[in-house]
């Protein structure tokens, strides 16, 4: 009988072409219509249960045939981006201006390449593996509709992956502790009082303000934080006046924090707050701050990352694990899957050495992939389920 490491390479072909039908149809958040019926249609296939969450998102249930009554959850990412593809490939974009540069088509189709495995192996495991085929991960943030679709309860572990040109195909990050940062944006408005440039004392300089601000925000990384733990608080954008002659009545600041704790991610949202209050009142101005959250600090648990580091090396002994990836400040809602339940996210990585095409970053025009890694992604779905599962 073949091992499941052997189902899983048998599986590239087939793995490859799922992929570049997704490459080929990429679609934005919230609508990928296409995506989802192709992912349904795969696993109507294998017999596979699954239903809608919201419009888009797929959640598929596979019951295993052994004892036992828990779960695991295996989740990937469907959405594409707004980005217009520049390779010159068979399977490039058919939509233009739209394209999966961030590899979520390689996602889909390891997920469903795991479903596969797993329908194979039901008397291995016991208890059920929910597969999560989650959409707008790149700009709507939705695991709380499966969170609240109940996706989580009774789950012992997950696992995600995803894709990593800087690494080789032949290795795999598995980090444990913090992966990604948390990510948030803020929005801070500025009201001050308008009046002529020349008789500034009449007025209450709304931009001078969000000047000052923007300066001041820097102090709140290099004086109020540990310079050992990463912090990024950036702004991207400042607007503010209506005549070159005139004193700002109103100033907009635009920004992204990036942190790698629950702890520092609380603290600095306060911290900026208050520091824009300050700064405000001590001109005479007032500010209302906005916060939208995209992503919790993706946080891999320290025993589900040694038991999937474990279960590679002995599977897998070409491949090599790496455990001090750096930790980066791009952020990942994977990470709301493992706030409170056990879970490991791990970095498949997806670059030829000897092919430039596939050494391209994530959201670049040019990004593609080595698919020789799409076995091994699948393999690592299916094995982590069915370890834990299979464990007392």
């Amino acid at each position: 009988m073949e091992t499941l490491k052997e189902q899983a390479l048998a599986l590239q072909d087939e793995l490859t072409a799922l992929r570049h039908d997704f490459h080929a149809h990429p679609e934005l958040g919230l609508c990928e219509r296409r995506t989802a019926a192709r992912i349904e249609e795969e696993l109507d296939k294998l017999g596979v249960q699954h239903r809608r969450v919201g419009e888009t998102g797929v959640w598929a249930t596979i019951r295993g045939a052994g004892k036992g009554n828990g779960a695991v959850l295996l989740r990937a990412d469907i959405d594409a981006l707004p980005i217009q593809e520049k390779n010159d490939v068979p399977y490039r974009s058919q939509n233009d201006g739209v394209m999966h540069a961030c590899g979520h088509d390689a996602h889909t189709a390891c997920l469903l390449g795991a479903a596969k495995l797993l329908a194979r192996s039901r008397d291995k495991f016991g208890g059920e593996v929910r597969l999560v085929f989650q959409p707008a991960e790149e700009c709507a943030s939705t695991p709380e509709q499966f969170i609240a679709a109940g996706v989580l309860d009774g789950v012992k572990r997950v696992f995600g992956l995803h894709c990593a040109p800087d690494l080789p195909s032949d290795t795999v990050g598995l980090k444990p502790g913090p992966n990604n940062a948390g990510v948030d944006r803020f929005n801070i408005t500025v009201r001050g009082r308008s009046a002529h440039v020349a008789t500034p004392q009449l007025g209450v300089d709304a931009l001078y303000i969000a000047s000052a601000l923007v300066v001041a925000l820097q102090s709140l990384v290099t004086r109020r934080a540990d310079p050992v733990e990463p912090l990024l608080i950036g702004v991207g954008k400042l607007t503010a006046g209506t005549a070159y002659n005139a004193v700002a009545e109103t100033a907009a600041i635009e920004g992204t924090t990036r942190t790698v704790t629950r702890e520092t991610r609380a603290r600095v949202r306060g911290e900026i707050i208050a520091l824009a209050e300050s700064v405000a009142a001590s001109y005479g101005g007032s500010v209302e701050v906005e916060w939208i959250d995209f992503a919790s600090p993706l946080v891999n648990d320290a025993a589900a990352a040694a038991e999937l580091k474990a279960l590679t090396e002995a599977s897998f002994p070409e491949k090599r694990v790496v455990t001090d990836r750096a930790v980066s400040l791009t952020g990942d809602d994977f990470a709301e899957f493992i706030l409170d339940t056990p879970g490991a996210y791990a970095y498949l990585g997806t670059a030829d050495p000897a092919r430039p095409e596939t050494q391209h970053n994530i959201h670049s025009a040019d990004f593609d992939i080595d698919e020789r890694a799409l076995p091994f992604g699948a393999w690592l779905h299916a094995a982590s389920a069915i370890r834990w599962l299979s464990a007392d």
